[in-house]
């Protein structure tokens, strides 16, 4: 099982997917032949952020792309608990203030599943220890 972070996601649905790297792309392949590739509600909610801003085009209305991305295959929607929320601001260490972030490291925790990022704080928190990551530039 894998958590995927939000750029992950739309580079690899948007076919920009050689933004990740072989090793990444790989793992996911097999997650999503499992139905094990997980995509957080807070992505989601990141992804319609970013494009009512004007910082990402998907070439298309946000909610009809969360459909269609949802629909592919292998993907599943991670729960969301409780927990996880009140977990994001009680994160152990030092990690950056993104709210996104915070709830995608606590998804990831209370879910026991690496998080795939290429996020450089993110993977240098779970190199202290603290959440399971794998790099998506490998």
């Amino acid at each position: 099982m894998i958590l995927i972070d939000t750029h992950v996601l739309v580079w690899t649905v948007q076919a920009d997917a050689s933004r990740v790297g072989q090793r990444a792309r790989g793992l996911m392949d097999a997650a999503t032949r499992s139905h094990a590739l997980h995509v957080s509600v807070i992505t989601l909610w990141e992804i319609a952020l970013l494009v009512h801003h004007g910082r990402l085009a998907l070439g298309r209305d946000v909610s009809e792309w969360v459909e269609q991305t949802l629909a592919l295959p292998g993907i599943r929607l991670a729960p969301v608990e409780p927990a996880m929320a009140v977990n994001s601001v009680r994160l152990p260490g030092e990690i950056h203030r993104d709210p996104a972030d915070r709830f995608l490291i606590a998804t990831a925790r209370h879910l026991g599943m690496p998080l795939m990022t290429l996020d450089e704080k993110i993977l240098a928190y779970g190199a202290a220890g603290h959440v399971q990551t794998i790099d998506a530039s490998r």
